[in-house]
């Protein structure tokens, strides 16, 4: 994956300054329009569009009142539509299974855009499938801005015949096809080639997405208003970023979701998964590990790195509710109502997977569910209309989409943890519930995590009420591991004696540690990361029902690998005795 940088200014400063592209964030606008009957249909693209505009004030818009912050829908794929764009470039359309991919390739530099289709041939040619051509995507420059047209791609879709439906499912060709294309991207940033971006590559799904306003998307992309365009399930997404530079490539949705919010934790999720991608492409991908690695691509923003961990995830066999429990589970350590078997299937899962933690709102379909989450706090709110003609509606907001007050059986929001799924192949609701029992039951999840000690376990400590040092000794020990005066007046004391905690008004101008000429504990080398908009700092005491300390000594266990590998795993309340 190959970043797109405004200006070279930026790229400049990138390389040499104080910008760095990881720290990214933002705060949107994110929903989904599912048929709860599982029947394709044009009225579900229809409101999907619709849902888009009705969401405009989300996002950011440039001083020429044109471009945008990013946009985008993702559909199932049109395959009478392709059929027919197969048939008016001179082939004909073979009863293989059909594979579209949406690409963004360099506009201005025709070679590199000439080299980025070989690649792209090539791979698709070694994984033994044919070809019928490239299409160049129809778009309206008009109602793009000065800012987007300079750096807006070429944007084609390239057509491919995969197998026989007989000899490969769509799972196995779906993964297949997400093999060939983290072979092209490596091959891309081996050539040294910028401003290449592959939206989507399925037999199952396509994105349209880029730097316009939300209103204007079905204009720019004419494709969107035909009526062959039929979907089950429309994720769409309005962006608006607060710290970062629009780029064409960060519109989303991305390829398996969409994420209002920001990932809090993101520089531990992404080291975190650089130890598991090891043996979770062994066993998912054999041979074919070292082509997903590393799973996060460089560069990749919060939501950009948690969709590239979903989709691998998704790609390996788990079904998307399953993937979302997995990275972003709701609060179950406090719940003193959760079910054994639900507890039992977090505590395995927090022993193979981190949370991705931080204010979530999430719009997921794997090609099977179209599934709707959001954070352990909910602190970016979902709402949702169902309706008797077999519609839902979910999104950051409501009314996105006019539904006459007839058909409405049910209006609500998701609370804290919560999830709403479609099972797209079963025409069938399921919700929060409903959704945990199912994925609770796939395993026995009580027997997987019997090996873990608790700290019940643990010898009792001695009876010893006498003073471990006398007065003197506590203080060179307090000033050998940086304690001052202050801190013992100033906190420790009020902590004590009236169990207070110290609060001041006047900031810390105390130098970081890192650059302070006096000693520091090694704890203040390093800073907890928080939400960069709009949410006040959390701590485990204060919000202890949706906050744990709880840690696990032991290294995680594979994610994919669902035995019992437990043994000798000691869990604590705290990282502190």
């Amino acid at each position: 994956m190959t970043l797109f940088y405004p200006t070279p200014e930026h790229e400049r400063l990138a390389r040499e300054g104080m910008y760095h592209p990881e720290s990214e964030g933002d705060a949107c606008g994110v929903g989904l329009i599912a048929a709860t009957d599982g029947k394709p249909s044009r009225r579900v693209v229809a409101a999907g569009i619709e849902a888009l505009k009705a969401v405009w004030h989300r996002g950011a818009v440039d001083a020429d009142g044109k471009t945008g912050d990013g946009a985008g829908l993702h559909i199932d794929l049109p395959f009478r539509f392709f059929d027919d764009a197969i048939s008016d470039s001179g082939h004909r359309p073979m009863p293989n299974r059909l594979a579209v991919g949406m690409v963004f390739l360099p506009r201005t530099d025709l070679s590199a855009q000439e080299n980025c289709r070989t690649i792209v041939e090539a791979e698709i040619i070694d994984a033994g499938y044919t070809i019928y051509g490239w299409r160049q995507v129809p778009v309206n420059v008009s109602v793009i801005g000065d800012k987007a047209q300079a750096t807006r791609p070429e944007i084609e879709q390239i057509m491919i015949a995969g197998p026989m439906p007989d000899e490969v499912d769509a799972t196995e060709f779906e993964k297949n096809l997400y093999l060939v294309r983290r072979r092209i991207e490596k091959k891309i940033i081996a050539a040294q080639i910028r401003d290449f971006y592959i939206c989507s590559m399925s037999c199952r799904s396509i994105v349209y997405k880029g730097l316009f306003l939300a209103e204007s998307l079905s204009v720019f992309y004419p494709d969107l208003q035909d009526d062959r365009f039929e979907s089950r399930v429309a994720i769409f997404h309005q962006r608006y970023s607060t710290n970062t530079f629009p780029q064409w490539w960060l519109a989303q949705p991305f390829r398996g979701l969409a994420h209002n919010g920001e990932i809090n934790t993101i520089r531990g999720n992404q080291n975190w998964m650089k130890s598991h991608e090891i043996k979770m492409a062994s066993i998912a991908f054999g041979a074919q590990s070292d082509d997903i690695k590393p799973v996060i691509p460089a560069g990749s923003s919060d939501t950009a790195a948690l969709d590239a961990v979903f989709e691998t995830l998704v790609r390996s066999g788990k079904e998307a509710p399953t993937a979302k429990l997995m990275l972003i589970p709701e609060a179950w350590q406090s719940n003193p109502n959760l079910p054994a078997t639900h507890r039992a299937m977090y505590e395995y899962m927090a022993s193979v997977m981190e949370p991705w933690d931080g204010p979530a709102a999430l719009a997921m379909t794997d090609g099977h569910w179209a599934v709707a989450g959001v954070d352990r706090n909910a602190l970016r709110p979902l709402r949702y209309s169902r309706t008797s003609d077999n519609l839902l509606v979910i999104g950051s907001e409501t009314g996105m989409v006019i539904l006459p007050e007839t058909t409405i059986l049910e209006k609500g929001r998701l609370g804290p943890g919560q999830m709403i799924a479609v099972n797209l192949d079963e025409g069938k609701l399921y919700r929060d519930g409903e959704l945990k029992d199912r994925i609770s039951a796939e395993q026995d999840y009580g027997a997987l995590v019997g090996g873990f000690r608790r700290i019940t376990d643990l010898p009792e400590a001695g009876d010893d009420s006498a003073p471990a040092w006398s007065r003197a000794e506590l203080t060179q020990r307090q000033i050998a591991a940086g304690m001052t005066l202050e801190d013992v007046e100033m906190i420790l004391a009020p902590m004590i004696e009236d169990g207070k905690e110290a609060i001041g008004s006047m900031g810390d101008d105390t130098p970081l540690a890192v650059i302070s000429d006096k000693p520091r504990l090694i704890s203040q080398f390093f800073r907890q990361n928080f939400s960069q908009v709009t949410n006040p700092p959390i701590d485990s005491l204060r919000e202890r029902h949706v906050m744990s300390l709880k840690t696990r000594f032991s290294n995680l266990a594979n994610i994919l690998e669902e035995t019992s590998q437990n043994a000798d795993v000691l869990v604590l309340d705290s990282p502190v005795l």
